[in-house]
C-alpha cells in the first residue's frame, strides 16, 4: 500500500498538471513506454524489465488505493471494475517477475494503453460512447484500443 506521503505527491501533482484523467493518463502511457522498452532488452537488461514492472505495479497500487477510498467519487460499478483490473495486474505482475518472459508484459502494456486512451477522451466522446454495447470487458471501461 503506499504511503500517505506518496498519496499526497500524487494529489499535489493531479492539482498542477491539467487535471487528475491527464495525470493519470500519462502516468499509464509512461509505464507502457517503460515496459515497452524492456520487452526489448531482454534477456540482457533483466534490471529495466523488473524496473519496468515495478513501477507499474506501484502505479497500480495508488490507483487502487485512490479508487478504494470512500471518498472517490466514480460509480460503484466502475470502482469494481478497476480494483478487478488492479487485482489482474497484480498477478500478471507476479507471474512475469517470478519468470522473466517478454509476452508477459504484452497485457499490461495493453491494459495501460488502453486506459490511457479511455482517460484522454473528451467528456462528449464518453456521452457519445454510452449508447455503444457493453463487452463486459473492465478493460472496455477505458474506450477505444490504441494499438
Amino acid at each position: 500500500m503506499p504511503n500517505s506521503s506518496q498519496i499526497g505527491a500524487y494529489a499535489r501533482t493531479q492539482n498542477t498538471s491539467g487535471g487528475p484523467r491527464n495525470t493519470e493518463a500519462r502516468a499509464l502511457t509512461e509505464a507502457a513506454r517503460r515496459m515497452s522498452e524492456a520487452q526489448q532488452g531482454l534477456p540482457s537488461d533483466e534490471k529495466a524489465y523488473q524496473d519496468a514492472l515495478r513501477l507499474n505495479w506501484r502505479l497500480w497500487t495508488i490507483i487502487q488505493a485512490d479508487v478504494s477510498s470512500p471518498e472517490n467519487p466514480l460509480p460503484p460499478e466502475i470502482k469494481s471494475n478497476i480494483i478487478s483490473l488492479s487485482i489482474f495486474v497484480d498477478r500478471q505482475t507476479l507471474s512475469a517477475l517470478g519468470d522473466p518472459d517478454p509476452a508477459k508484459m504484452d497485457v499490461l502494456i495493453n491494459i495501460n494503453r488502453n486506459i490511457a486512451a479511455g482517460l484522454m477522451q473528451s467528456p462528449e466522446d464518453e456521452q457519445a460512447g454510452e449508447n455503444a454495447p457493453e463487452s463486459g470487458d473492465p478493460v472496455a471501461i477505458a474506450g477505444p484500443t490504441s494499438a
